[in-house]
């Protein structure tokens, strides 16, 4: 028997004793700044001459911690040890892994406010954001252990008189995980608990700009019980590490969140057959979004300003499933946009180790850079009517920012910017609306406001994403509840929290025995 699992709870940080143990979380994180975090391969840690230094993206002179950084001769050496653990973890019974998954949840249960106070330093996450990215994490390994548990016998096949049919699951071999920074702590723990539980060994090559969050990560499932060698640690540079297992030939599966061009380039590459292969990889990538929020004229346009604001802006922007194109009937375009502008100037922008902050940072400098020169093409392709300013002073801040009346095949309408910028674009009727909202290669979420049952319909049919939120903002996907992934560019549609998600890291045996 499975026990039912209902999400993680969010925390109500009105609450004043919720309050005061974030504020103790916080505390935490700072007692332990600028510590040095070595490699994992088979359960040796390794320091480096070469390191990685994560800062915070709100003060950029406040280093989190310093990294060690993978080289290729490295690289191998986890392969090797991930190869050593796959012969005996792969016949490791999958209560065990799956209890070993429970049991990692529930230390980071007992951590919670720790690990999100680690987002706020790291990733310059809001407290409420933070908050939801590590239940999202507990959420993962919770589903993935249970789905485990559903999946662990195989399905039923038919069988005859004359033999018995059987039809099981096994795992594929050693995965490569590369994962994001903009849910550094959920997608992470995500993609790596997938793989380890239904009985892969990983190299998890986290993002650059979260690696401390990670490291934090292997010690719970130290702590949980792990084995050595199933999850090697070994944080480095795209270019080296990274291509370098891809095309590895013992590798078999990649699991990638990131940028389309980075997505797109690991996809071909794992398509080669290299010298030793004897498999067709197989790769698993969430690769971003150019997401629309539709309002037509029945809609409540009150709540349609509001999830336009809270998809577009929360956490800066930096979601691939982020609002950055609202679509509003010319009927209610101005009331809309309107209210939308007068929710925005609400906005408190600041570090978020500040709990009435609601928007931090942008990542880095590189993020900053590229928002700024979006912001300069809006001012070409739309008019400016909130926002547009930015600081890098002291940390990466920029302020978010509308632009009205915007063409539909404007730069800004079509390109992923990630980032607090949201192009406002007036369509005809809602027919119109629909085909502006597809005139995009990406194809991840999309939200529709209305009250009209037809034009529901009609989006259920024709709205071309993987998600698809009626009466809601088009963010904020829970883990078992909306299973998340999308179209066309946005990746293979992989639906991380779903049904089907742990299949993507096994194989199929049948096995039919005569009698």
């Amino acid at each position: 028997m499975v026990i039912p699992y209902k999400h993680e709870p969010f925390t109500d940080f009105s609450v004043p004793h919720h309050k005061r143990a974030f504020k103790a979380g916080l505390e935490k994180v700072e007692s332990y700044l600028n510590l040095e975090y070595p490699l994992i391969i088979g359960g040796r840690k390794i320091s480096t001459t070469e390191t990685i230094i994560s800062t915070n993206p709100a003060i950029k002179e406040e280093v989190i911690g310093t990294v060690a950084k993978a080289t290729k001769e490295h690289a191998e050496k986890a392969m090797q040890a991930a190869e050593e653990a796959f012969q005996s973890w792969r016949k490791s019974k999958p209560e065990m892994r799956a209890d070993l998954l429970f049991r990692a949840a529930a230390i980071v249960r007992r951590r919670k406010h720790e690990f999100s106070a680690l987002l706020v330093k790291e990733a310059g996450k809001p407290w409420k954001e933070a908050d939801a990215d590590t239940a999202e994490a507990i959420d993962f390994m919770e589903y993935y252990g249970r789905q485990m548990l559903l999946l662990k016998d195989g399905m039923p096949v038919e069988s005859r008189s004359i033999e018995v049919n059987r039809y099981h699951y096994i795992p594929l071999g050693v995965g490569i995980i590369i994962s994001p920074w903009n849910f550094a702590f959920a997608i992470m723990a995500g993609m790596t608990s997938a793989a380890i539980v239904t009985g892969n060994t990983v190299l998890l090559k986290p993002a650059s700009a979260t690696p401390v969050i990670a490291a934090k990560f292997l010690e719970v499932l130290e702590e949980a019980g792990l084995p050595p060698g199933v999850v090697n640690y070994v944080p480095g540079s795209g270019a080296e590490v990274g291509d370098y297992l891809v095309d590895h030939p013992k590798t078999r599966f990649i699991s990638f969140t990131g940028s389309r061009d980075v997505g797109v380039r690991i996809y071909e590459r794992a398509a080669k057959v290299h010298d030793g292969q004897i498999w067709l990889k197989r790769v698993i990538a969430e690769m971003g979004g150019k997401d629309t929020i539709i309002v037509d004229s029945t809609a409540d346009l009150e709540l349609a300003a509001q999830s336009i604001v809270a998809s577009s802006f929360g956490f800066s922007g930096q979601k691939c499933s982020a609002c950055s194109r609202a679509v509003i009937l010319k009927d209610v375009y101005e009331q809309v946009l309107e209210r939308v502008i007068a929710l925005t100037r609400q906005l408190s922008v600041g570090e978020a180790t500040d709990s009435s902050v609601l928007m931090g940072p942008v990542i880095d400098q590189a993020a900053f850079d590229k928002i700024n020169e979006y912001i300069e093409i809006g001012k070409q392709e739309g008019k400016l009517v909130a926002g547009g300013n930015a600081d890098s002073s002291r940390g990466f801040f920029i302020e978010p920012t509308i632009f009205a009346d915007v063409a539909e095949d404007a730069r800004i309408m079509k390109e992923e910017i990630f980032g607090p910028i949201v192009a406002f674009c007036k369509a005809n009727d809602f027919q119109h609306a629909i085909a502006i909202a597809n005139n995009t290669e990406y194809g991840l979420t999309g939200a529709v406001l209305t009250n009209n049952r037809e034009h529901i319909e009609i989006a259920k049919e024709d709205f071309h994403v993987g998600n698809l939120y009626i009466n809601r903002g088009c963010t904020g996907a829970i883990v078992g509840y909306q299973p998340f992934g999308g179209f066309n560019m946005s990746g293979t549609d992989s639906k991380a929290g779903g049904p089907d998600y742990l299949l993507l890291h096994m194989q199929a045996k049948t096995i039919s025995e005569q009698f």
